[in-house]
Formats: C-alpha cells, structure tokens, sequence
C-alpha cells in the first residue's frame, strides 16, 4: 500500500513559516508524503510581507493535474488563494475528484497584510465551501465569512459555525486562538459541536499556526482517521509546536512554530497532554 498522501494549494512564504513550506513540513512530520501546487508567491519574513506575486491560473490548474493523475492523494488541504478568480479555477478542478478537503480561509497574514482580495470571500463561500469537508476559520475570518461582528461569547461561536456549515462544508473548525483567558477553546461544529480545550501557550511566535493546524487535519484524514479524531491531533500537534516555538529563536518579528518538534527534542517539548474532546 503507497504511503499516505496529500496535497496542498496554497501560497508559498519565503520565510517557511507558513503557507506551502509550513504545511509540507506538517505532512513530513505527521508521516504523510506532501505534493503541492503553488497559487501565488510571497516575499515575506517573520516581520512582514513585501510582495506578492500571482502565478497562472492556467498553471495552477496544470499542478493540481499532475498530482492527482499520478499519485495516491488522499487528502487536499487549500490555503492561500488571492483571487476570485484563482478560487474559481481550483473549485473547478477539485470538483470531479471528490476527495475530503481541508479549507483554511487564509484571509490576512499574521503581519495583518492581506492575502485575500475583498471582492473574492463571496467567491470563496459560492465556490469553496459547498467542496470542503472542514472549514477552519479563526474568529476574524469566521465574522468576515458571514459579513458581521467577530463572536467573543462561546455561544455565540457555535452560532457562527452552525451558521457556516449551512453554507455547506461537513465541518466547521472555530479557532480559538483570538481569544482570551488561560486555555485556548476550539469549537469543532457538525451535527453537534465538541469543545477542544488546550492551554495558551505564551508565546509571540505563531507564524503559520493556522497552516499548520489545517495541514495536521489534512495527514490526519489522509491517514484514515474520521474528521473528529483527526483534529484532536491536529490540535494535539500544534500545541507542542507552538509549544516549541521560542527555542527556534528565528525572526525579529512572529517566528514560526516548530514543525518538527517530536524530531527536535532538544527544541521541543512532548510532554503536553492532548487536549480533551467534550460532546
């Protein structure tokens, strides 16, 4: 039987933190061989992003082709994609393949300079969304999803990613990371909602956190696992990552987490329980 196999569709960040560098690092680390398919390219650093250069939509439909008609994917993880017009052709050519796809709605980077333009979030929800199996937005991206105020109450959390489901992903990953107190709660929303509770890692390096995360969904899925189990360790995953994160010492700005933690014991730390799943 071929390894595990997934593919990802995002953008490429020069300073490997996030986009296609962070979530290749993810699939290697997680025993999951990662193929790609670059939809735009960024100059950016830990301190910010300076340029940002589309690639051929003619050209990302021709990636997406090359990977799918050789090897064994069986997962798709989509990240950046910039335009109405990208998100179009990659709906159009992941539509026949029906496969389970791992949507992070990457809107702005961690810098704040956008990465997605304003006139294609209607694009990414008509187009997108209908396709995913997890959709994995962060509180700001959730609110700009369904054009309204960022949620801060639990409940009205789980209101906003029932009101996403209905848009028509399978599930609906509401981050936490935006919030406030000591633990770091995620909302996992399908036929019903799980809590997924984890400490706050204090750090300011979270570079590619939401790369990473719906990466670690991704190898999760591409492993065999049910969507439920495969974001509990992908949140497993990332809380050691972020965990690791300061030992990098990379960056004057927000370093990135450490991918390889549990390959790098002298940076990272696996000792941190999994965080509990309450239904």
């Amino acid at each position: 039987m071929p390894v595990p196999t997934a593919l990802t569709i995002a953008g490429s960040d020069s300073g490997g933190g996030a986009g296609v560098q962070a979530d290749l690092k993810v699939f290697s680390a997680l025993g999951v061989f990662g193929t790609s398919a670059i939809t735009l390219v960024t100059a950016q650093n830990t301190r910010g992003v300076t340029g940002i250069e589309m690639l051929s939509t003619a050209m990302v439909r021709s990636q997406i082709a090359a990977v799918v008609e050789d090897f064994p994917v069986r997962a798709i993880k989509i990240g950046a994609l910039g335009t109405a017009e990208m998100i179009e052709t990659v709906a159009d050519a992941l539509r026949p393949l029906d496969l389970p796809l791992v949507l992070d709605p990457v809107m702005i980077a961690k810098s704040g300079d956008p990465l997605l333009a304003a006139d294609a979030v209607g694009v990414l929800i008509s187009h997108l969304l209908p396709l995913a199996t997890v959709v994995t937005p962060n509180l700001p991206e959730a609110a700009a999803l369904l054009g309204g105020t960022e949620a801060a109450a639990e409940t009205d959390i789980a209101a906003q990613g029932q009101a996403i489901r209905a848009l028509g992903p399978d599930w609906v990953l509401m981050k936490g990371g935006h919030g406030a107190g000591p633990d770091s709660t995620d909302l996992l929303v399908g036929a019903q909602t799980s809590r997924l509770e984890a400490k706050r890692i204090a750090t300011t390096n979270t570079h590619g956190t939401g790369c990473a995360l719906s990466a670690a969904i991704a190898a999760g899925i591409a492993h065999g696992l049910p969507v439920d189990q495969a974001v509990v360790r992908a949140k497993a995953y990332l809380t050691r990552a972020l965990a690791g994160a300061d030992a990098l010492e990379l960056g004057a700005g927000h370093g990135p987490v450490d991918h390889f933690h549990a390959l790098w014991p002298l940076l990272g730390s696996d000792t941190l329980e999994t965080p509990k799943s309450c239904g």
